[in-house]
């Protein structure tokens, strides 16, 4: 096994690209040890990208934000505007693991591991996040829903690498929010989960809308008909009980020891207007 430390995207990619055998990228570490001394990956190669400038930090810039790759959750809950306009993202980042975990943990290691489960993933997809991925032919943004294909797997090529998740600036009368149900009180893993980020006009009607669902399919769903569900109204007991029915009927689930397929479908719809609730409320609705 070989560990090397580059200095800068350019570097990893081109170490990425030319390797052969089984590479890994550690950011925090915090699913790539645990899965290495479980046995189930023994990498050829693990590339450390937390020296690489520019990929511990999360910049504000006039269009939104910039979150480095190698960005701890516990930090993102420290940047107050971060914070201030995507509560909702924040909240679920700082879902993962323990104290100790959110220390190392990031939202891109997060999504690259491709879990259904992943808390960070449906609050990003509601929110519209974008990721940058750099590569052998240079970079491209693409969604971040586009990202994990099925689960354990991603669309990215030999050689890329995410460089960075971006979020755009807040619409005034906006509000995002995610929420998950666990069998525990903490430190566990999502039976399901929903994230809602929302737009309202001065009036309190829904003008924008994005839903999406977690541990509900193979990959994080955005479940396009749920948000057609709130645009155009206020959120009266109508509109949230047509968005409940629509999640449940989106989720495609497993059924396993952790909940039923039913049990499932019916806490996605319950969450998810819980979800669109808070995210009204943050956004000034009444």
């Amino acid at each position: 096994m070989r560990y090397i430390r580059p200095l800068s995207i350019e570097d990893a990619v081109g170490q990425l690209a030319g390797s052969a055998g089984i590479s890994a990228i550690l950011a925090g570490g915090s699913d790539l040890l645990v899965r290495m001394k479980g046995g189930f990956i023994e990498p050829d190669l693990i590339i450390d990208i937390k020296s690489i400038a520019g990929l511990s930090e999360i910049r504000e810039t006039a269009d939104g934000f910039s979150i480095g790759a190698a960005v701890p959750c516990a930090v993102l809950g420290e940047q107050a505007a971060l914070k201030k306009a995507w509560p909702g993202v924040v909240e679920a980042a700082k879902l993962i693991g323990s104290k100790q975990v959110q220390g190392r943990c990031t939202i891109v290691g997060n999504l690259c591991n491709a879990s259904p489960a992943a808390d960070s993933v449906p609050a990003l997809v509601a929110a519209g996040a974008r990721a940058v991925i750099a590569g052998p032919a240079g970079k491209r943004t693409v969604a971040v829903e586009a990202v994990p294909i099925a689960p354990g797997k991603t669309s990215l090529a030999k050689g890329e690498i995410i460089e960075a998740i971006l979020l755009d600036s807040q619409a005034p009368r906006s509000g995002d929010a995610y929420l998950r149900f666990i069998p525990r009180t903490e430190m566990d893993i999502a039976v399901v989960s929903a994230g809602v980020n929302l737009t309202i006009d001065a009036h309190g009607v829904v003008t924008a809308a994005r839903v999406a669902l977690g541990a509900a399919a193979p990959t994080v769903l955005l479940v396009e008909e749920a948000a057609e569900a709130l645009i155009g109204r206020k959120l009266d007991e109508a509109a949230l009980e047509r968005l409940a029915k629509v999640c449940a009927g989106a989720c495609r689930p497993i059924d396993d020891k952790r909940g039923t397929i039913d049990f499932r479908r019916k806490v996605a719809g319950v969450l998810a207007r819980r979800a669109a609730l808070t995210a009204y409320a943050r956004a000034g609705g009444k």
